[in-house]
């Protein structure tokens, strides 16, 4: 289960990042951590929700959500010139002209997408 690993340095890259905000936000609590996960990434998703909860207990994410955005696969076709989503990763074939595609444009990322901060200031 890489997925533990994988969750470990998402809480320490999102941990450091809360500890280069300004002085005046040191206070600030994670509410939400958004990743963008690709189909091909061969990583599930329950899996990374799963582990979130045991990897960021007693850090400063604790309590807070991940939310993980599965992107499909897109392909380029070079005969047709265009950017198609598979409806699988079983055949990497034009859904237009049939032909294979080799140029993968989308559906391999796993990256954090945005990161939501109550920084506990009251807003007018």
């Amino acid at each position: 289960m890489h997925e533990l690993s994988l969750v470990t340095s998402i809480v320490e890259t999102v941990s450091e990042t809360l500890t280069a905000l300004p002085d005046s936000s040191r206070g600030a609590r994670v509410l939400e951590v958004r990743l963008r996960v690709g189909a091909l990434a061969s990583v599930i998703p329950e899996s990374l929700e799963f582990c979130w909860g045991i990897v960021s207990e007693a850090t400063p994410l604790e309590g807070s959500r991940l939310v993980v955005n599965v992107m499909p696969v897109v392909v380029h076709c070079a005969p047709c010139g265009i950017d198609s989503e598979l409806d699988g990763v079983q055949s990497f074939r034009c859904p237009r002209c049939g032909e294979l595609c080799g140029e993968i444009r989308q559906g391999r990322e796993l990256e954090i997408d945005s990161i939501e901060i109550d920084d506990g200031e009251v807003k007018p």
